[in-house]
């Protein structure tokens, strides 16, 4: 009787040894062919994959291999597919191919979940601005973005406000937010400065005034102040010079000067003609 394992796959010389009822004996050999013809057993478990912060995760055999065995050995395990990008995203189906020492091949299917849970990197930067002639400005995010990305893309890519006015003259927070395509989330601040700097619109008018019995006379400036505006408001009005005498007598230029409420200072000047009517 023969045994014959693994080991013996391949061709073997065997003696057979017939023996009479006298006891005489005679032999003869013969090659016996083992061969290996049964497939490995391929057994597969199902995995979650994380894209790491370049879109991109790699996987081998061993990690969807779930302790394929073969009774002679298993010479290699192999998938069809190892690498996983951000269009990935989502359940795969991958293939083990286990192929035993003997070139004997079977195969089993793995599922394969990729999953993007890397938040997009966001980078803000403050920003000034200046109101426009009629006391607005609009911004979009590309004004505070400074450089935000991320591997798979942008899904949202806002900010919280975009219109300031008059009121908003000053520092304000404005809130950046980016999703990226596969819903994380993440939102910086940046620092809006609102700035004024138009002055108001001057217009002043020529005016009269008479000396009185005692050869003095005084204007204001809302005197020769003919609708001076500003869109943000106007903190004061001026005018110099505001007080004549006798040795004014004729017409003399005044100036107008008009201050907003945020510091823009603009000026016009006006004629006041002295007169001296006073018998």
């Amino acid at each position: 009787k023969y045994d014959f394992d693994c080991s013996n796959v391949g061709t073997n010389s065997v003696t057979l040894a017939v023996t009479d009822n006298n006891g005489n004996v005679s032999t003869a050999t013969a090659n016996v062919i083992v061969k290996d013809k049964v497939a490995p057993e391929a057994l597969t478990k199902d995995i979650t994959v994380q894209l790491n912060s370049y879109g991109r995760a790699d996987i081998t055999a061993n990690d969807i291999d779930n302790n394929s065995t073969d009774a002679c050995g298993i010479l290699s395990l192999s998938i069809d597919k190892t690498t996983f990008h951000c269009a990935d995203v989502g359940s795969h189906t991958v293939i083990l191919t286990v192929t035993d020492i003997h070139n004997n091949v079977s195969t089993a299917q793995a599922t394969v979940k990729v999953e993007d849970n890397i938040d997009p990197v966001v980078i803000s930067k403050n920003i000034t601005v200046e109101l426009d002639a009629n006391g607005q400005v609009w911004i979009n995010p590309g004004m505070i973005d400074d450089g935000s990305w991320d591997a798979c893309g942008f899904s949202v890519y806002q900010i919280d406000r975009n219109y300031f006015t008059c009121s908003d003259v000053g520092s304000n927070t404005v809130i950046l937010t980016i999703s990226d395509v596969s819903g994380n989330t993440v939102s910086k601040s940046a620092v809006v400065l609102v700035e004024d700097n138009i002055p108001a619109v001057v217009i002043a008018q020529d005016i009269t005034v008479q000396l009185d019995a005692s050869g003095n006379a005084s204007i204001t400036a809302a005197d020769v102040d003919n609708g001076s505006y500003d869109v943000c408001g106007i903190a004061g009005l001026s005018v110099s010079p505001n007080a004549f005498s006798c040795s004014d007598v004729g017409d003399i230029i005044v100036k107008l000067t008009v201050t907003d409420v945020n510091g823009n200072v603009s000026s016009e000047t006006a004629i006041v003609t002295v007169e001296d009517n006073v018998v």
